[in-house]
């Protein structure tokens, strides 16, 4: 099965000054580019919707990243799975905002949550 990465927008493939579109993280895009050409698929996982997402996918398509899917599931997992669900499925979700929470780490979320925020 492809592999699949889901990327956000906001504060990670560019700086976070939305609604405008921010500065473009090279690293980070350049990073998607080389996980795409080895075969893996891209999707485009952000809370913008309407003109707003019609930018940052323009945004995207100026810095040279072309994406698989937006705001959606693959279409290999979608016909490996035979279904569509509403939670974006991947094996890697690249977020600025996101926290690696384990089992242990959910159970003492309070403690978790002020540790992340240092």
């Amino acid at each position: 099965m492809q592999k699949a990465i889901a990327i956000d927008f906001d504060g990670c493939l560019c700086t976070n000054e939305y609604p405008n579109i921010g500065k473009p993280i090279l690293h980070i895009i350049d990073e998607a580019k080389k996980q795409q050409a080895k075969g893996a698929g891209l999707i485009l996982w952000t809370c913008r919707q309407g003109k707003e997402l019609e930018e940052a996918v323009a945004a995207c398509e100026r810095w040279g990243l072309h994406f698989d899917a937006v705001n959606e599931n693959l279409p290999s997992w979608k016909e490996f799975f035979r279904n569509d669900t509403r939670k974006v499925g991947a094996n890697e979700y690249w977020d600025d905002r996101a926290v690696i929470a384990d089992q242990t780490c959910i159970l003492r979320s309070d403690k978790c949550f002020k540790e992340n925020q240092k």
